[in-house]
């Protein structure tokens, strides 16, 4: 039985799957942006995801733990160093998967897996409310004008209404007068 043996197998052996996966997060930490498939490309988020929190860290044990997963030198230090101060301030996602189009010889879905770029401020580029101006009052002003226009409609007279309105006993003295 494989009860909790959760994940994708990819079609490959352990040892198989387990070196292509190591090949794909050191390929995508080295060029930033890689092309494969759906199914690789959802298998490799949360181990490229891990080694970059591992580069977050940053002490010894942290970079031993990466060297043992990532294939080349220079990509380790590089995570450690250029990307570690990149996603300094942020708490998980560094990786966005957008899908592209589906592969002509076998009908695979490709995928691009990227590296989520260095982000800006985004409280900089939104626009500043005046310090004044706060939600309640808003919503008071909006309740007084409301008002103001109800009390602007000219209101009907029993007169004007429909005849369905009407009193019976008043149709009854129309017919008899």
């Amino acid at each position: 039985m494989r009860h909790r043996k959760g994940g994708n197998q990819l079609g490959r052996n352990t040892s198989h799957r387990r070196a292509m996966l190591r090949n794909i997060v050191t390929s995508l930490l080295k060029h930033e942006q890689i092309e494969t498939t759906d199914a690789k490309a959802k298998a490799l988020r949360p181990i490229a995801e891990k080694m970059i929190t591992l580069g977050k860290r940053g002490d010894l044990h942290a970079r031993r733990q990466a060297l043992a997963y990532i294939k080349d030198k220079e990509v380790a230090h590089r995570l450690f160093d250029n990307l570690k101060s990149r996603y300094l301030n942020r708490t998980g996602g560094y990786i966005r998967i957008i899908k592209k189009e589906i592969r002509k010889g076998d009908g695979a879905h490709i995928s691009i897996v990227q590296l989520l770029p260095p982000e800006e401020d985004k409280k900089s580029r939104k626009k500043k409310k005046s310090p004044g101006a706060n939600k309640k009052a808003g919503k008071k002003v909006k309740k007084d004008t409301l008002k103001k226009k109800e009390d602007t409609k000219p209101k009907k007279k029993l007169s004007e209404q429909s005849p369905d309105i009407t009193d019976d006993n008043s149709d009854a003295k129309k017919k008899k007068g």
